[in-house]
């Protein structure tokens, strides 16, 4: 049996009144959406460079984006009985 989906992110950039380089992703599954945030502030006294602040804020945001899924995850797991990690035998040794 074969399972194939696509999940779409969308990532929005832009900056704030104070310099702010802020990301806004939306994932959405098809039959759900995950919201997540990621901000990059330039030092003054480094040079502006637009790009680095997005990629920053971009990459920050995927890291929320990940935890947010690895989270979600954790309780599909837990919400179908399966015991936790440190509970589960492995390989036929006590856990």
């Amino acid at each position: 049996m074969s399972h194939t989906l696509e999940w779409k992110v969308r990532i929005h950039l832009y900056e704030d009144d104070t310099g702010t380089t802020k990301a806004q992703l939306v994932l959405d599954t098809g039959s759900g959406e995950l919201t997540a945030l990621g901000t990059a502030h330039c030092n003054p006294a480094d040079e502006d460079v637009p790009r680095i602040g997005d990629e920053l804020a971009a990459g920050r945001g995927l890291s929320d984006l990940a935890r947010q899924l690895l989270k979600a995850a954790e309780q599909d797991i837990q919400g179908m009985g399966v015991p936790e990690p440190g509970d589960r035998q492995t390989a036929g040794w006590p856990g």
